[in-house]
Order: structure tokens, then C-alpha cells, then sequence
């Protein structure tokens, strides 16, 4: 964890909390969205208490990969008690290959292993942008399909799924699901039920550092206020 935020320290230095802002994705980068597409859904997690947190996030942002573990850690403690939810926030005009990263996700989601693409995403990022699949000019031949492989994908339906037309469109909604919420676009952004969460709430006001400390303060507190308010 502190190699990594070691690479990232100048970012985190201009940015605190980790937020980098960019303009909505290209349209080239998508084919024509279908309105009727419904923002993703994947979910982690048993959420016993209804409590839940959403990630709006982009594979290729060096901050999301500065919070993948510690975020990790906390859902694995309180995976019975919370739902989490990520949902694609590719930021394309600052990371050439976010909208790609988006769509390995989402084909291996049509497979029922979006959680283990995520975790290949983020375990293969190189935060400095300089190698691996972020800096690849062909990161689905180079890289995804050997990530896919890794998880026991059908290949030639990843491969498939990967270039459709429904994987861009449901990233597409989730982007038009994002800018609904009237927040400028940013990642990571959060949500807690529904109410924006600052990063400056769950990192380290000192360092920058996402505080695995800090996030399990707040759910446990959204936990206690849910559970207050059905007495």
C-alpha cells in the first residue's frame, strides 16, 4: 500500500481525498446508447442492515486503485451488514483506456464474475499510467483476455460481450445514472443510501490516504442511525 501511494503522492498532493475531475466520456467511445438500458447492478455483499455504499469508480484512476484494498478490507468485514455496489465512471479524456477497463468488467459480468475482473483490474494497475494494460494500445489482446482466462472465462464470449453493443450501452447508462446526481465527475465518488459521501470523510486528512479506519467509522455509524431509526 505505501509503494503504491508512493507513485501517487504528487497526485494526491494536488487533488486531497484523491479526486480527479474530467469531462464526460467521448461519443466515439461508445455505440449509440439505447434509453432503455438500466445503469448496472453489481452488488456485493448480504446487506442485512439495508445499509449500502456505491462506488462510482474508473479502473484506470490511480486513486480507485489507491482505495481498491482498503475498501476491500472493510466489505470483508462488514460484508454481512452492507451492500456495495460499483458502478463505471470512465474518465476518458484523462485515461485512454478507463472506457476499455469499463467494458472488460461489464463482459465478465455477462458471465457472473464481474467481482473477480474488478480485482484483476485494479491488482494489475500500474498507478504511474507508464505500463501494463492502462499504457497498452491493445489491452484486450494484451492484457483482459489473459486477466479473463485467469477467472475460467468462456474466451470467445468474452471476446464477444467485450465489443457489444450492450456492454457500451450499460456503461453508458451508468455514466448518464452519474450525471443525474449532479456532482461534478469525478473518481472515486461515493454514495451512502443515496446521500453523496465525500472522500475527505474516509481519508486520512493528514496524508490523503484512504483510512480503513475512517470507512468503517462511517458505515458503523449509517449502520447504528438505520437500525436507531426502525425502533
Amino acid at each position: 500500500m505505501d509503494r503504491r501511494f508512493l507513485a501517487i503522492l504528487a497526485v494526491l498532493i494536488l487533488g486531497f481525498g484523491g479526486i480527479f475531475i474530467a469531462s464526460q466520456h467521448s461519443s466515439n467511445n461508445s455505440s449509440s446508447n439505447s434509453s432503455s438500458t438500466q445503469p448496472t447492478n453489481n452488488v456485493i455483499g448480504q446487506g442485512s442492515t439495508g445499509v449500502k455504499l456505491v462506488e462510482y469508480g474508473d479502473f484506470e484512476c490511480p486513486i480507485c486503485g489507491a482505495y481498491y484494498q482498503p475498501l476491500k478490507q472493510v466489505y470483508s468485514q462488514l460484508s454481512s451488514k452492507i451492500y456495495f455496489q460499483f458502478r463505471n465512471l470512465p474518465l476518458t479524456s484523462i485515461h485512454k483506456n478507463a472506457f476499455a477497463g469499463a467494458r472488460a468488467a461489464e463482459a465478465a459480468s455477462l458471465q457472473g464474475k464481474f467481482w473477480q475482473m474488478h480485482d484483476e483490474l485494479y491488482a494489475n494497475q500500474d498507478p504511474t499510467g507508464q505500463s501494463g494494460w492502462v499504457a497498452s494500445n491493445n489491452p484486450l489482446q494484451d492484457y483482459f483476455i489473459s486477466f479473463a482466462r485467469q477467472i475460467n472465462l468462456n474466451i470467445s464470449q468474452f471476446e464477444s460481450d467485450y465489443s457489444s453493443d450492450k456492454v457500451n450501452n450499460a456503461i453508458q447508462a451508468d455514466l448518464n445514472a452519474f450525471a443525474k446526481t449532479n456532482q461534478e465527475q469525478a473518481t472515486p465518488t461515493f454514495f451512502l443510501d443515496g446521500k453523496y459521501l465525500p472522500n475527505s470523510k474516509v481519508a486520512d486528512p493528514a496524508t490523503g490516504q484512504p483510512s480503513v479506519t475512517l470507512i468503517t467509522q462511517v458505515l458503523n455509524a449509517e449502520i447504528a442511525a438505520k437500525q436507531k431509526n426502525k425502533q
